[in-house]
């Protein structure tokens, strides 16, 4: 099986210009740790894109990067920005978990 590196919307690298990572040297690092309430939980954090990582890149210079143990996890996903009332904040459509708590960073698969 094939496994599709993540999806970054261009509302989520709009986010990441407005807030000028690329031009601090930083990427918006999506990573899967075990934990959370329901076993597996997001960090997301801006960081500085390493060797190892898969770099997603908007045609404007901002990243998104992924490293090689937590890629599997987040195979078809979609990194979403969210500005709802409830608050901003980078989202992660996750197709391959079959269950997530109401926080929205931990999940199961």
């Amino acid at each position: 099986m094939l496994n599709l590196p993540p999806k970054v919307t261009e509302r989520a690298f709009a986010r990441l210009a407005e807030i000028g990572a690329s031009a601090d040297g930083k990427a918006l690092r999506i990573a899967v740790e075990g934990g959370g309430c329901s076993g597996f939980q997001y960090d997301i954090v801006l960081d500085a894109p390493t060797d190892d990582d898969i770099v997603l890149e908007s045609g404007n210079g901002e990243k998104v990067v992924v490293d090689s143990v937590s890629l599997p996890f987040l195979a078809s996903a979609t990194i979403d920005f969210s500005d709802e009332l409830i608050g901003a904040r980078f989202v992660i459509d996750n197709p391959n978990a079959t269950s997530s708590c109401g926080c929205g960073t931990s999940f199961s698969m």
